[in-house]
């Protein structure tokens, strides 16, 4: 429409008021008459320019056909025409066309001569009556191809393009990979892989040599190979940079090409002798367990062991994920064992480094289940660096940055390291003492590798394979930020390849895992406020919510989060938040009231209950709530039990009927506890984060228990509880990779957001 405008502006005669009658009609919807002399003309060129619209809609429509030259060194246009009326006719030639009634010569003629402003060219054709075609080199075809028949096709009129036209490929600089010439026999994936640089079309790949005689002088329209690319001489120079002059690619690098089959966005040529050994090296192959094995695995679990043996015999890392509950310390005794027994551990011990509280539990389940494997804890004031004399060390993480020096200078032939979450934050002294150990053999455990952000992922499988994600910021523009904030899946897709070899994920609902466990049934318990919750509710919303509005950078965080803290203990129970009484009334809470009636339901039926609260004063209000309503006496665990009077707490729930009542925090009770002896569990208050509630979750969905469990999450409608929980459904990532970070996320929204976000309703 602007070349519309542009034209008739031109016929114009200067007169002002001319101009502004086209300008209004052509900007702002307005009609005109144009009755003067000087006007007479504007009406026949908006005709006439308006008139290239409804070529094809006519009768008959020009048709232009590309092919290609029969010398092999061009393009040849012919003109069709297209009877509309008979559109399953095939087109015919325009010189034949010729031949008919003069009224539908006239008419197609003057058709095509509409579009001769585009392609002067077109004139040649019309003198020869259709006699003659259009010929162009591939140099000069490039205007046409790109700037010309688009132009045309926007009129409605059909070009007919070759196939080696239609799909223009774009040539990328690539790598042919292969197997070392001196490494036939493989001891090491990486150590297998050398390389050629190629160019790729499409799936077709040319040597550097081959693609700089081919573009050599040569723009535009390139054909290589019976296949066309289109470049600029500035491109065809960047490929020819990039080969000439080539920063040899990373041994990582050339194994995620293998795996993924994609280099920087080019298609990576394989030779079959690598596919075949890549294929061996990635298939399943079943490891005879070791003779003194005192135990009987799952088959899931010695697919694991098989697994784990696996990547170790090639000198890979590996993040063993499966969900908690399935075996994952079996399955790397099992794994150590075999080290032993095949003499690995002789000169080089292997290192467990665990949470304290999985000490004992380590050093008790080698016993058990590997009584030869000889293990020492090195812990405690008395501790004593002899590592030579066991087959297993198992320290702490906090031992492991106090004593990083010692634990550094022993050449270790395993390094294990348990609940590698501790691990997900690269920056901290703890993270980077452990990653100072060395050793042949790395393997991280985790139920929930990824907690909060696939940042923390790289951490983990930084520690396991150093090196292969590259380092974190290039991790973070590559997968991180495409994958968490744009939900790309094609990047997603190419992540699970590099990264699928080297972790093993398997989950408990998955009844091909593990048949005999029964099911987790998870359900959202609906509350509402009370009168005096919402009063209290509205209130600080509105005084909170003037400080966020006047506050900046940390300090509005901080704001935000007393905020959202204050909210939640109001959910909770007003007497949490304002704590001026020492009479806990139930009805003063709806979430409370409706936690009594799924109790007493419950406690009906004779079953046990977990029930986890982000809070210690909630944990001791529903305690004294729950004596004065049922009279049953509650176990409370929180951060400052001792270990004894954990593990007290856990064998009364586990084997005492009467004690059928598990109050817990959060942080103290959401992880390593075995509490199968409960089928239901209440999440209080929710954590926001469904990674740390699924962990707690885990306390009884695991091996061992024999009931179907019954998840209750309580949300108070209306609320922030159920604002948020909208939010973290949505937010679940691709392939249940990664989550929201926590609540530290909630502080980087908008005002609107927040108060949106809070605003009852």
């Amino acid at each position: 429409m602007q070349a519309c405008y542009n034209n008739v502006w031109r016929s114009a005669k200067s007169s002002g008021k001319e101009v502004w009658k086209i300008n209004e009609l052509f900007f702002d919807n307005a009609a005109h008459r144009f009755d003067s002399f000087s006007e007479k003309e504007i009406p026949n060129t908006i005709q006439l320019w308006l008139n290239r619209f409804y070529i094809s809609k006519k009768d008959y429509s020009p048709v232009l056909q590309v092919a290609e030259a029969e010398n092999n060194n061009g393009f040849e246009v012919d003109v069709l025409i297209q009877d509309n009326k008979a559109p399953m006719q095939p087109v015919e030639g325009l010189s034949a066309f010729m031949k008919k009634s003069s009224e539908k010569q006239f008419a197609a003629l003057k058709d095509l001569q509409l579009l001769t402003h585009y392609l002067p060219d077109l004139n040649a054709i019309i003198a020869s009556q259709g006699k003659q075609k259009l010929h162009y080199t591939y140099q000069t075809f490039s205007e046409v191809l790109t700037g010309i028949l688009p132009a045309i096709r926007l009129f409605g009129i059909q070009t007919l393009l070759p196939k080696s036209l239609q799909q223009l490929l774009k040539p990328q600089v690539t790598v042919s990979l292969k197997t070392k010439a001196a490494n036939k026999k493989y001891f090491s994936l990486t150590e297998l892989l050398d390389y050629d640089w190629k160019v790729s079309m499409g799936n077709s790949y040319i040597s550097p040599e081959e693609f700089m005689k081919l573009t050599k002088e040569s723009t535009g329209l390139v054909k290589i190979r019976d296949q066309f690319i289109m470049m600029s001489q500035e491109e065809i120079e960047k490929i020819i940079k990039k080969l000439t002059q080539p920063s040899a690619p990373k041994a990582f690098a050339l194994l995620q090409a293998a795996l993924s089959g994609d280099y920087e966005g080019a298609p990576v040529l394989i030779d079959k002798e690598l596919r075949e050994k890549i294929n061996d090296i990635l298939r399943s192959d079943v490891t005879a367990l070791p003779s003194q094995l005192n135990a009987q695995l799952r088959q899931y679990q010695e697919r694991g062991f098989s697994w784990l043996y696996k990547n170790a015999q090639l000198g890979l890392g590996s993040l063993l994920a499966d969900d908690m509950g399935l075996g994952k310390t079996l399955q790397v005794i099992t794994t150590l064992l075999k080290f032993k027994e095949e003499g690995a551990l002789k000169i080089k011990p292997a290192l467990v480094i665990a949470p304290t509280t999985l000490l004992s539990n380590w050093k008790a389940e080698i016993e058990r289940f590997a009584p030869s494997l000889n293990a020492m804890i090195f812990h405690g004031a008395g501790r004593k660096a002899e590592f030579k004399q066991a087959d297993v060390i198992i320290t702490a993480y906090g031992i492991s940055r106090t004593e990083n020096e010692k634990l550094s200078k022993q050449s270790w032939h395993a390094l294990v390291i348990d609940e590698a979450q501790n691990i997900k934050n690269a920056e901290t002294a703890q993270t980077k003492a452990v990653k100072k150990i060395k050793a042949d053999i790395k393997i991280a455990m985790s139920g929930t590798p990824v907690e909060n952000r696939l940042q923390e992922y790289w951490s983990i499988f930084d520690f396991a394979n150093p090196g292969y994600l590259g380092n974190v910021n290039w991790f973070n523009e590559e997968y991180a930020r495409p994958i968490e904030l744009n939900q790309d899946k094609k990047r997603l897709e190419k992540f699970t390849k590099i990264t699928s070899p080297f972790i093993l994920r398997r989950v408990k609902t998955d009844k091909e895992i593990i048949s005999d466990l029964p099911d987790k049934i998870e359900t959202n318990q609906f509350c509402n406020l009370t009168k005096e919750q919402a009063a209290l509710y509205k209130s600080i919303t509105h005084d909170l919510m003037q400080e966020v509005e006047n506050a900046e950078g940390i300090n509005r965080r901080g704001i935000i989060l007393k905020l959202l803290t204050i909210l939640k203990q109001v959910c909770n129970h007003p007497l949490q938040y304002l704590k001026n009484s020492n009479d806990v009334k139930p009805e003063q809470s709806g979430k409370m009231m409706l936690l009594l009636q799924l109790l007493e339901t419950i406690y009906e039926n004779g079953e046990k209950v977990l029930i986890f609260s982000q809070y210690k004063e909630m944990g001791s209000l529903l305690r004294s709530v729950i004596y004065e309503h049922f009279g049953k006496k509650s176990l409370q665990l929180h951060g400052g039990n001792t270990r004894k009077e954990r593990d007290e707490m856990v064998r009364s729930f586990q084997t005492n009927p009467l004690s059928d009542t598990f109050i817990l925090s959060l942080k103290a009770g959401g992880t390593v506890l075995n509490l199968t002896a409960g089928n239901h569990v209440i999440h209080y208050d929710l954590w926001w984060n469904p990674a740390v509630d699924a962990q707690a979750t885990d306390r009884a969905f695991r091996i061992g228990q024999q009931k179907n469990v019954m998840v209750h999450r309580m949300i108070t409608k209306g609320t922030l509880d159920e604002k948020i929980d909208d939010m973290l459904r949505s937010k679940k990532q691709l392939a249940n990779m990664t989550i929201a970070n926590g609540e530290k996320w909630i502080g980087e929204l908008s005002d609107l957001d927040i108060r949106q976000l809070v605003t009852l309703g």
